[in-house]
């Protein structure tokens, strides 16, 4: 059958590149703008983008998807199908509906939970135990289609979200072949969503960026773990906006002053919160790399008693 693949992040890349390895036909990419990345903020192409143009796909980049011509130019592509992996834009009826075999999105949790734009994020910061992937039909509404397959996947302590994401993004490829077997088929199941289940996957802001010490330490520790590598919980140190990237919760102690560094040891230092100790094990100074904090305690004489704001 005939695609029209809508991605962008890196999430959406190994679902591509599953389609481009099927006996489907992607005829056509659509992906964000590209913008500034990383620390020089050089316009650079979105990681499908990339894939799609090192196939000789043709990628068409509209700044809404809304618009008439971007609608227009999915039509000539004739799709029968539209795969839609971590896209980034709200998809219009008019596209959901032009399709002979409608619209699909593979989707970073166990819908209905955790629907909307960080359900990766989110999970993390919530310290669930699991996460998963589902396939599903698109309608109108934020993740709220009909589910067709879904796949569960444990969250081991030691994952954070660029851990998790790079493992949900491999199974969510294999989902959607199997999902695309099932289309073909016309097997694919229609299980509706269960409204009183739902929760949902807010945007990460800059406010959950920031470490608020007063929380419990695996609070806190769940916080960096779902922003690592990117955007960072950060914490100052010294008034030095410092950006946590590991830690590990070592106590349960509330006796301390919270936001107090309560001892600095060879691997890392460690800070008292509003419930338990974290120790901070790997940080980034802003304008300075990325580093374990043994590195850093050598260029930064942090004493016990250093708050941190």
């Amino acid at each position: 059958m005939n695609i029209v693949y809508m991605g962008t992040s890196v999430f959406a890349v190994p679902s591509l590149q599953s389609l481009m390895a099927s006996r489907h036909q992607v005829v056509g990419v659509v992906s964000q703008p590209d913008r500034p990345r990383g620390r020089g903020k050089r316009i650079s192409p979105t990681p499908v983008k990339e894939i799609a143009g090192q196939h000789g796909i043709p990628v068409y980049q509209p700044a809404k998807i809304k618009s008439l011509e971007a609608i227009e130019q999915i039509k000539l592509w004739q799709p029968d199908l539209i795969v839609v992996v971590a896209y980034g834009q709200i998809i219009p009826k008019e596209i959901l509906e032009y399709p002979t075999l409608g619209c699909i999105n593979v989707h970073a949790s166990l819908l209905p939970r955790y629907r909307g734009a960080a359900p990766i994020q989110r999970a993390l910061m919530e310290g669930e135990k699991t996460s998963g992937i589902t396939t599903m039909f698109m309608d109108e509404g934020l993740d709220t289609g009909d589910i067709i397959l879904q796949l569960t996947v444990p969250i081991e302590d030691e994952y954070d979200h660029g851990k998790l994401e790079a493992i949900l993004a491999e199974k969510g490829a294999l989902l959607l072949q199997e999902t695309m077997d099932q289309l073909e088929k016309s097997t694919a199941p229609r299980i509706p969503q269960q409204e009183e289940l739902a929760s949902y996957a807010d945007r990460i802001t800059r406010e959950d960026e920031k470490i608020d010490w007063s929380q419990p330490a695996e609070s806190i520790h769940n916080q960096i773990r779902a922003l690592c590598p990117s955007p960072g919980a950060w914490t100052a140190i010294d008034s030095n906006k410092t950006k946590i990237y590991k830690s590990r919760v070592i106590s349960n102690d509330e006796s301390g002053v919270i936001s107090q560094i309560v001892e600095v040891g060879n691997d890392g230092f460690s800070v008292q919160s509003g419930k338990g100790i974290l120790e901070i094990l790997e940080l980034q100074r802003a304008g300075k790399k990325r580093m374990p904090a043994s590195d850093f305690l050598r260029g930064c004489k942090l004493q016990p008693g250093t708050l941190l704001a």
